[in-house]
């Protein structure tokens, strides 16, 4: 990827009303796409993919159509600039309404107030949720579950908890927006990491705007043989789920069937997983890395066996995901001090202006990031401490969020992993309970505040930290193309807010129109989880559970496993483990290892036999690839699902 070097003479474009107008329309026609794909109906979580699904199909649509809107007149005539800031607009708003950020929260909050009996004792606990925080109406709460005669919504009682919501929302999201910025300069010109996952949107569009033809990308014959080889994978696993005489792929080898006596079941779960877009945008990340996340993620297994040999045998061991949350926050607090020379250059400038450092050319001035991060955070602490939080909990919870997106912000940069779900979800909250126990966390800010702590689960078991990835990737992709920097932080935060509320639009209406307990989308997912941390309240006033050292000492183990890895390639420039790798290995690895596997065979055979040549000349195919199965998974089989009726079941596509 080239070098940007904006001259800050040229009027630089892209962030225009006609682009603002389009998105808002394009986000309106994917809130209804969304709503039948995973709400009304369930057979396709399009908002769990990276990039957003429906931001790659419109960035797809735009391009094809440029031609054409290029000869309907000059308002429709996108140029590539507009079309990216559509792109990135998509990406922000459409992740938004998804099961990991709006859905999750939505199904949380009234949990409370309609499944409270007796047995519970949920209702003690009502009283400590302001209404401000959500509607203590019980006929709205209700009809939010079994749905009313006219689908009418009661915004009147949604109006306040809604924007209250969005506050902490807001104020976590400008937090996380100050931390990119402040760290832009170190990780894209002092470190030059590549940002894999742009390729898609810089290729896509190249060329256009000289030739006013569609972009040279999709007249190249490698990009479409990756894009046949997805489209066959996929249709035929399809017509297999209706047909099993039809000869597929499937959706992965199942290793486990090979290890199905004791011991040897201690080396499950084991199963390679075929994921085209994983392997299309794997094939763009370091050999290393690939080659990193699979030997550790099967070190790990072998670590459970010998274990099992040694007869300790505890569920949860060797407790992957708490091993992941030590190495995210060694990994961030690494990244912090590698970075230090850097942040103490922006610290010097934000409360000097007369200092040398630069920054004319970033997004924001040092001084607003630094104020944005910080300021951000503290009113993330305000909101809490009024809702009842006790102000310790509040920044130990959201300072062990904030350094874990820092951590998968640097995965999105360097890595380019195509995960949302790429960090030890549920853990920032487990985490704390299990390290200080229960009884600390009502001794130390009594029920109130624990009952806040247990509503806020959804900030950690849902994806909405690694918004930050597209914070990261929008930053860069607007230098790229010499978008103004400056205007993109407004559109951003503009895009957040929006992608919010339509998210709840979209949620409500079809929550009182059928009932949030008639879909599935409720019971399967938030509510459960919501019943389970209330559950866990009423148990602690009978017994607190102590803290639980098993899981404290595999995050321990994890953050040095992650520091002796870090400090080894410091040491020994050629050392091949990655850390970054372990995050990947421990966070989701189940999933990851056997296409890290594929991914590392493939560019090893490639650079060995074809050297760079070879491998540059690859890439649209492997583009190609992702872009085939997210067209055929994700757009084809979902336009024809929606009318498919109760057959769509037989065959879901997941991007998560």
């Amino acid at each position: 990827m080239p070098s940007v070097h904006p001259d800050t003479r040229e009027l630089l474009r892209g962030v225009t009303l006609r682009a603002f107008v389009v998105s808002i329309v394009l986000t309106i026609i994917a809130s209804y796409w969304i709503e039948n794909s995973e709400v009304t109906t369930f057979f396709c979580q399009i908002t769990e993919s990276v990039p957003a699904l429906p931001a790659v199909a419109f960035l797809v649509l735009l391009v094809l159509l440029y031609p054409l809107l290029c000869k309907l007149g000059r308002w429709l005539r996108l140029d590539k600039r507009e079309i990216i800031i559509i792109y990135i607009f998509l990406c922000i708003t459409t992740s938004m309404p998804g099961c990991g950020i709006i859905r999750f929260m939505l199904n949380t909050i009234p949990v409370l107030f309609y499944f409270d009996t007796p047995e519970n004792n949920f209702v003690a606990y009502q009283q400590y949720l302001p209404k401000w925080l959500v509607p203590h109406d019980r006929e709205v709460i209700r009809q939010f579950y079994e749905g009313n005669a006219t689908g009418a919504i009661p915004w009147r009682a949604w109006a306040v908890p809604l924007a209250m919501w969005c506050i902490m929302y807001l104020a976590l999201w400008v937090c996380m927006m100050g931390i990119v910025v402040i760290l832009r300069r170190q990780w894209e010109e002092k470190e030059k990491l590549v940002f894999p996952l742009l390729y898609l949107p810089l290729q896509a569009t190249e060329g256009m705007d000289i030739k006013h033809t569609v972009s040279s990308f999709f007249t190249n014959r490698i990009m479409w043989i990756g894009f046949a080889i997805s489209f066959v994978y996929n249709v035929t696993n399809i017509l297999n789920a209706y047909n099993p005489g039809i000869i597929a792929l499937g959706k992965f080898y199942d290793l486990n069937r090979l290890f199905t006596e004791y011991p040897w079941t201690a080396l499950q779960p084991g199963a390679i997983h075929y994921r085209p877009e994983m392997i299309g945008f794997g094939y763009l990340m370091s050999t290393e890395i690939a080659l990193s996340a699979w030997l550790l993620y099967l070190l790990l297994r072998v670590e459970n066996f010998v274990a099992v040999l040694m007869g300790y045998e505890k569920a949860g061991f060797p407790f992957d995901q708490e091993q992941s949350q030590g190495a995210y926050l060694a990994m961030a607090l690494l990244l912090l001090w590698v970075a230090r020379h850097h942040l103490r250059d922006v610290f010097l400038k934000a409360f000097n202006s007369q200092a040398a450092v630069k920054d004319s050319d970033e997004p924001m001035s040092y001084r607003w990031a630094v104020l944005a991060t910080f300021g951000g955070f503290a009113a993330i602490v305000i909101w809490a401490y009024y809702a009842g939080m006790a102000p310790w909990l509040t920044i130990t919870y959201y300072g062990i969020i904030v350094l874990t997106a820092i951590t998968y912000a640097r995965l999105r940069a360097e890595v380019g992993v195509p995960l949302i779900w790429m960090y030890p979800y549920y853990q920032q909250h487990k985490m704390i309970k299990y390290t200080l126990g229960p009884e600390v966390l009502v001794n130390y800010g009594g029920w109130r505040s624990a009952t806040i702590f247990q509503t806020l689960v959804f900030m950690s078991r849902g994806y909405f930290l690694s918004m930050i990835g597209y914070q990261t990737e929008s930053f860069r992709l607007a230098r790229e193309t010499r978008i103004n920097v400056k205007s993109m932080v407004w559109f951003m935060i503009v895009a957040m807010i929006v992608g919010y509320y339509v998210g709840h639009w979209l949620h409500l209406r079809s929550y009182y129109e059928y009932g949030a307990g008639g879909l599935r989308s409720l019971e399967g997912w938030g509510a459960t989880l919501a019943k389970t941390e209330y559950t866990d309240l009423s148990n602690w006033q009978r017994a607190f559970p102590g803290p639980d050292t098993d899981r404290i000492a595999a995050t321990v183990v994890g953050f040095l496993f992650a520091s002796t890895l870090a400090g080894l390639r410091m040491i020994f420039l050629r050392f091949p483990i990655h850390p970054l790798a372990f995050c990947i290995a421990t966070s989701y690895g189940s999933l990851m290892w056997g296409t890290m596997f594929i991914v590392w065979l493939i560019k090893s055979v490639v650079l060995k036999l074809g050297g760079m040549g070879t491998y540059r000349r690859l890439i649209p195919g492997f583009i190609g690839l992702a872009l085939g199965h997210f067209f055929t998974a994700g757009v084809l089989y979902n336009l024809v699902a929606l009318f498919g009726g109760e057959w769509y079941q037989r065959y879901g596509v997941w991007f998560g």
